[in-house]
């Protein structure tokens, strides 16, 4: 098994749920880092969400791992504090904003194939 670390990132997101990264077929991916950043002169709010590849059992529900979490301007935010989550093939990493064209992300993961 090879484990390649990547860096994937997502400039200026808007209001739709906007996909960052989503898991090859074949590979399990650990999450590392997600961090989002204000990219504004004004507050707005960040939601991300892992849409899972999943249609039945105990992974089968699309989750926010942040839901509108207010970000003051020029401000940003570690949504793992530390934390690791595994995702499997087919799994989607996604963020959104209140505003148009407001945020940026930056995804730390691990593959693992």
């Amino acid at each position: 098994m090879a484990n390649t670390f990547k860096l994937k990132t997502k400039a200026a997101v808007g209001t739709a749920l906007t996909s960052v990264y989503t898991v090859p077929a074949s590979t399990t991916a650990v999450v590392i880092g997600l961090t989002v950043a204000n990219i504004l002169g004004a507050s707005i709010t960040a939601s991300a969400q892992i849409v899972t590849a999943s249609t039945t059992g105990e992974n089968a529900d699309d989750v926010y791992l942040i839901r509108n979490i207010p970000l003051p301007l020029g401000s940003s935010v570690e949504m793992m504090s530390g934390n690791k989550i595994n995702l499997e093939a087919g799994d989607i990493i996604k963020i959104q904003s209140d505003t148009a064209s407001a945020l940026d992300a930056v995804l730390s993961i691990m593959e693992i194939t």
